[in-house]
């Protein structure tokens, strides 16, 4: 499936959602304060938010009047690139910072998420791309956790470090860095147990990962991505924010983005948090992550059907 068509996919429920909605705002009617009007009210029913459903409808009403626009179909191809350039896009499959270390990605976020399937995800990603890819099933509280991981690994064709339920998580990835080493790895993906990001305790636990990661290699994690579902609404934009003061975040990954009909939390927690979308699910295949593409999420989202 190419990349375009996946994420078409993955955004149907929005395009039948909020999203008919613009189709029918912008297939009948004037170009007046009511069309104005209802556009925010729409974008913010979408989980696009109030400040950047605001700051949309502003640039938007300044470039129709800029450019002399009458035509409406002109008009949604305007919003189109006004998304595009909101949206930064994340840092995305890149390679090793030492030819003779691995890279290593943390994937960090609440119970529920699919923080899981997308390490796997993320595995198969770049197992596609002709690296070597080791998962740690760093999530050892659960036993279901690191039993859902196995079968994932071997799905994806990847290595996989574990130990028991109720081992020292940290202890787990300093000898993962260690594994991957030997075995000349070049990715190490390290899935971690979901915490709330309210709990003190649990939230340390997580920096005491981060540091022993950073102390066996240097430099590392290289990444930190932090897993949303997108089902979740402006909650995902609060947990984002929770994360990102207890450890510094590179990107998002918004899982579920094919379950919610709302796809403009993309636009939310840019707007809110200025932290880039790196990936997002479009399905519950291995295959349904994709790098995030802000104009092809854009054509996705608001091309008419």
């Amino acid at each position: 499936m190419n990349l375009f068509k996946q994420f078409k996919n993955g955004l149907s429920r929005s395009k039948t959602g909020f999203m008919g909605r613009l189709d029918h705002l912008f297939d009948s009617g004037d170009i007046d304060e009511e069309f104005y009007d209802e556009l925010e009210e729409t974008l913010v029913s979408g989980d696009v938010g109030v400040q950047a459903s605001m700051k949309l409808v502003d640039q938007l009403r300044e470039e129709i009047s800029k450019r002399k626009i009458k035509d409406k179909e002109d008009a949604r191809q305007v919003l189109q690139e006004l998304v595009v350039n909101m949206i930064s896009p994340g840092k995305t499959m890149f390679t090793s910072a030492s030819i003779n270390e691995p890279t290593v990605i943390l994937l960090i976020g609440v119970n529920g998420t699919g923080k899981t399937t997308s390490a796997a995800k993320l595995a198969h990603l770049y197992k596609q791309s002709g690296n070597e890819v080791m998962l740690v099933a760093g999530d050892t509280f659960r036993a279901a956790a690191i039993e859902q991981l196995e079968i994932w690994a071997e799905r994806a064709g990847v290595d996989i470090i574990k130990q028991k339920s109720g081992s020292d998580s940290a202890a787990l990835f300093y000898d993962a860095i260690n594994a991957a080493r030997a075995r000349n790895v070049d990715v190490v993906i390290g899935d971690t147990a979901g915490r709330l990001h309210s709990k003190y305790n649990l939230m340390e636990e997580l920096n005491k990962i981060y540091r022993v990661v950073e102390r066996n290699l240097p430099g590392a994690p290289h990444q930190v991505l932090l897993v949303v579902d997108a089902t979740t609404g402006q909650n995902a934009v609060v947990q984002a924010k929770k994360f990102n003061e207890s450890m510094p975040i590179d990107g998002l990954v918004l899982a579920k983005l094919d379950g919610t009909a709302r796809g403009g939390i993309v636009l939310n927690i840019q707007e809110e948090l200025d932290i880039p979308v790196c990936y997002i699910g479009t399905g519950e295949k291995i295959e349904d992550l994709a790098p995030f593409d802000p104009e092809m999420f854009s054509r996705a989202l608001l091309e008419k059907n």
